[in-house]
C-alpha cells in the first residue's frame, strides 16, 4: 500500500486528478470506478478544469459508480445520479451512456438479478482499470458497512445509523427531509467487486477521518473495518491530506519515503 501525504485538501484533490489524467492519457478507452461524497467533490473540479483547459478526452472513458441510496429517482437531488451528473459528467465530454450508476428505483423482487447484471456490464468493458474510493469514518467503503465480507458482491445493503446520521447531514438535511426520511438502504458494489479493480486510488482528508484512517491502514486486517481489507489488494495509492494523517504512528516515515522518492525521480 502506497501511503502520499499532502499538505492540503486542494494539493489532495490536484494529486489525485493527475493520476487519473495519466491513466486516461495511457489508456484512452479506461474504465473508471467512480465515488460521491464530500471527498471527490475537489477531485472532480480538478477533472473538470483539465477538461476546459487541458482538452482531457473523456469520449471513450467507461465508468461505473460504486453506489447509489435505494429508492431515489435518478432526478432526485439527494441521489448519487444527480451528484454525479452536477459535479462531473455535465462539463465532460463522457458518452452518457458509458456512464453507469445504480438505479434506486428497480424494484424489489428484480434487485438480485439487477445486480448481476451490473456486475456483468463490469466484466463486459473488460473491468474497471481505476478504482477511486473514500472512507467512512467506520471504515466503510462504497457503503461496504462494517461486517461486510471481502467476498461481497454488488448488492442492496442496510445502513449504519453512522452512515444515515452522515449522510443525512450532507445530503438530506439541506433540503429539509427529516432524518427519520432520508435513506437507509442502498445499493453497493461488494469489496470482492472493488478488489477487482487493477489499481485502487483511496483519498480521506481532515481530523474527523483521522482515527479510521491510522485503523485501516496500521491496523488488523478485520471485516470491522472494511477498508482494512486493502492492505491485501497489490496496487493501492492512499491519498491523505495531513490532518486525516496525523494519527498515523509511521507518519514521519511516510513523509520521509515521499521525500527520497521525489529525489529519485530528479535523478
Amino acid at each position: 500500500m502506497e501511503v502520499i501525504i499532502k499538505p492540503n485538501y486542494e494539493e489532495l484533490s490536484k494529486y489525485a486528478a493527475e493520476i487519473i489524467s495519466r491513466q486516461i492519457q495511457e489508456k484512452p478507452n479506461s474504465v473508471l470506478g467512480l465515488a460521491t461524497g464530500s471527498t471527490p467533490e475537489g477531485l472532480y473540479k480538478e477533472i473538470v478544469r483539465m477538461r476546459k483547459e487541458k482538452a482531457l478526452d473523456f469520449s471513450k472513458i467507461v465508468t461505473f459508480n460504486l453506489d447509489e441510496y435505494y429508492g431515489l429517482a435518478i432526478d432526485s437531488k439527494q441521489s448519487y445520479a444527480c451528484f454525479m451528473h452536477e459535479n462531473l459528467f455535465k462539463h465532460i465530454n463522457i458518452n452518457q451512456e458509458n456512464a453507469h450508476i445504480p438505479d434506486g428505483k428497480i424494484p424489489l423482487q428484480e434487485i438480485e438479478n439487477y445486480c448481476r447484471q451490473y456486475e456483468n456490464k463490469i466484466k463486459e468493458n473488460r473491468g474497471i482499470d481505476l478504482q477511486i474510493l473514500g472512507i467512512g469514518i467506520d471504515g466503510h467503503i462504497g457503503f461496504n458497512e462494517p461486517g461486510s465480507s471481502l467476498y461481497s458482491r454488488t448488492r442492496l445493503v442496510v445502513l449504519d445509523k453512522t452512515t444515515i446520521d452522515t449522510n443525512w447531514e450532507k445530503f438530506f438535511k439541506k433540503d429539509g427531509i427529516a432524518k427519520e426520511n432520508a435513506s437507509s438502504f442502498a445499493i453497493t458494489m461488494g469489496i470482492g467487486t472493488i478488489f477487482e479493480a487493477g489499481r485502487i486510488l483511496l483519498m480521506a482528508s481532515g481530523k474527523s477521518k483521522a482515527d479510521i484512517v491510522a485503523k485501516f491502514i496500521e491496523g488488523p486486517v478485520t471485516s470491522q473495518v472494511p477498508a482494512s481489507f486493502l492492505q491485501l489488494h497489490p496496487n493501492v495509492s492512499v491519498i491523505l491530506d495531513e490532518d486525516a494523517a496525523s494519527k498515523l504512528q509511521r507518519y514521519e516515515h511516510y513523509k520521509y519515503s515521499m521525500g527520497e522518492r521525489k529525489k529519485l525521480e530528479r535523478k
